[in-house]
Formats: structure tokens, sequence, C-alpha cells
């Protein structure tokens, strides 16, 4: 059975690199690429899997609507995939430092580093970035 430590496995193969998956309202699929790690949920302690998004991507309207994602790890031909539940925090969500920290946290643990953590939070508030954790329901892999 899959699990949380081969996604992270994964994840640190292909650089936190995998594609999200998201209803459309008409029912297909929405996919994108993006940077994901694992990480405690900030609300609940317990794992998720967490990027982070601009907040003007389209798949954000996807999941304030569904309230669901597939995310999907790959390293070579093995792959794990995550699906269930995805909650959307803001800056609204969070006083400004602790949501700086959770978007670097997220950064982290998709294997992100930086050399100006100030730089590196004035793009994300320029450009409105949002936090997006999913809670692991399932995970199938090969």
């Amino acid at each position: 059975m899959a699990d949380l430590d081969l996604v992270r496995r994964l994840g640190a193969g292909d650089h936190g690199l995998v594609v999200v998956a998201v209803a459309r309202p008409n029912g297909t699929v929405s996919t994108s690429v993006v940077n994901a790690g694992v990480l405690d949920d900030p609300d609940t302690g317990q794992p998720a899997v967490a990027f982070v998004s601009r907040g003007d991507a389209k798949r954000l309207d996807y999941l304030r609507k569904s309230g669901q994602a597939a995310v999907v790890f790959r390293s070579g031909w093995e792959w794990a995939t995550v699906e269930g539940p995805a909650r959307i925090l803001g800056r609204d969500d969070r006083d400004a430092g602790a949501y700086a920290t959770l978007l670097r946290d997220i950064f982290k643990a998709a294997g992100g580093t930086h050399d100006d953590w100030d730089e590196y939070d004035r793009v994300m508030a320029t450009e409105a970035r949002v936090a997006v954790l999913v809670e692991p329901k399932r995970i199938i892999s090969n």
C-alpha cells in the first residue's frame, strides 16, 4: 500500500515537481504542474500535501467549487497519487508572520531553498500567493 513516505521519496526524486488535477464545473479535468511537498497541516497537525499557488490561478476557482484535488508525484517510472479534500489558505487566514512562515515551509517541503527570504516573502505578497493543503484520504501508486 502506498503511503506518505513513498510520496516524500518521489517528491525528492523530481525536485518536488508534481501534477495537480482538479475537476472543472463541466466535469472535465484541469491539470497543472507545481512544486509540492508533505508537511504537517498547521491547523490539524496531520500530514498533508501542500503547494503554493498564484492567487489568480484558475485552479483555485475549481478547488473552491469541487473541494477536491489529486496530486501526482513521480520519479522515473514510479508514481503515487494523493487524493483528498483541498483547502486554500490566504493571507487573511493567518497573521503576517505565520503566513510567511507557512509559505516558506511549503516551499522547503517541496525541496526549495532560497538565499534571500525577505525577497521570497515580497514576491509571494506581490503575486498574492496562497497555500493549498490536500488531506491525503487516498494514496495509490504503481
